[in-house]
């Protein structure tokens, strides 16, 4: 490739993964520079990759899904038709980790379960901010209009639905109902457990689901207060054509596979991509990943959420996790090539 015409697409590569953000640095590594590439296993990453690798339309990525139905040998798939890209943006890697709810319900309200779980209304679909989540629970401003999808027998567990955006609900007689994100009113996320450590309540060591839930729990008229201080409200809908042994869908409309799927920037990372991850903490972890979901409070090139499951333990393995280390982008060997830096090659 003629040296400027790699600089025109580097930059405008670089433009669509960060316009605004100077401190983006692109560099083109090799498989041997991948802390722990040959032990894991390549062949559970192939899987979830052609998952979704359908739905890639770039033509760079159509050629490598096509060659993907092949049944090609896992590593050297990846090692024959990617290269390594290393994409930071000044910010230090943060690794967290989410899941899919469980909580019991019904479809029709009871003395038990009173708490709805609300379809978006139309007029919300239309505005870039609609009632802050106070307004509407207080205000009652979408009751009697037959938004409701299901209700539930717990307030707290509901708000951390709306945090994760998809969960499963167990009905009386042994049958599920999957939801997942419909939208939400246009309000910034903000932390309740970041919350808690400014009050000085909790050391930020301390914060996790688990404490936060216990929290509210013993605090009913404090804790009602501390979730309005979230003013983001998320409505779903009813996710019938997922299999209840299937993962929940993901941002490209797929199940999602555990500790395979991450969550990322799709500004930095390619929806659908396979991502190394060399995650630092008490439990190393270095795996590859595919990204094929996202997060409102997923931003950045080295911030990645862990897929770890549906139900309580899987919920509780994923609220432990705050670790950092370093993502790394498989990117298909012209597009990686393109990207990199002239004279960097």
């Amino acid at each position: 490739m003629k040296p400027a015409l790699a600089a025109v697409l580097f930059a405008g590569m670089l433009s669509m993964i960060s316009p605004a953000n100077a401190e983006t640095r692109i560099e083109v590594l090799a498989f041997d520079d991948l802390d722990g590439w040959t032990r894991d296993d390549h062949a559970a990453a192939f899987e979830t990759f052609r998952n979704t690798c359908q739905d890639m339309d770039d033509p760079d990525w159509r050629a490598v899904c096509a060659y993907a139905t092949s049944d090609p040998d896992p590593k050297s798939f990846f090692e024959l038709l990617f290269r390594p890209v290393l994409i930071e943006d000044g910010e230090p890697a943060l690794f967290t980790g989410y899941f899919e709810p469980e909580l019991n319900g019904a479809r029709q309200p009871t003395g038990r379960y009173r708490y709805p779980l609300y379809a978006m209304p139309p007029e919300a679909k239309d505005t870039a901010r609609w009632y802050s989540r106070r307004q509407i629970l207080e205000g009652q401003v979408l009751e009697g209009r037959g938004l409701e999808i299901a209700w539930v027998d717990d307030p707290v567990e509901l708000f951390f639905l709306q945090i994760q955006g998809s969960g499963r609900v167990n009905l009386p007689g042994g049958g599920k109902l999957r939801v997942g994100y419909a939208g939400a009113n246009g309000h910034t996320y903000r932390s309740i457990g970041a919350e808690l450590v400014r009050r000085g309540t909790y050391a930020a060591h301390q914060v996790s689901a688990d404490v936060i839930k216990n929290w509210v729990r013993r605090n009913p008229a404090a804790g009602r207060e501390l979730l309005f201080h979230n003013p983001s409200y998320v409505f779903f809908r009813e996710v019938s054509e997922v299999p209840a042994d299937r993962g929940p869908l993901g941002a490209m409309n797929r199940s999602v596979t555990p500790m395979r799927t991450i969550a990322v920037d799709p500004s930095f990372v390619p929806l659908g991509a396979p991502v190394w991850i060399e995650k630092d903490g008490k439990k190393p972890l270095r795996r590859l990943m595919i990204a094929q979901d996202t997060g409102s409070a997923i931003k950045g090139a080295q911030r990645a959420d862990v897929f770890f499951g549906t139900g309580d333990r899987a919920g509780r393995a994923a609220g432990k996790l705050k670790d950092p280390g370093r993502m790394v982008v498989l990117l298909p060997i012209q597009r990686a090539f393109a990207m990199a830096p002239e004279g960097a090659l």
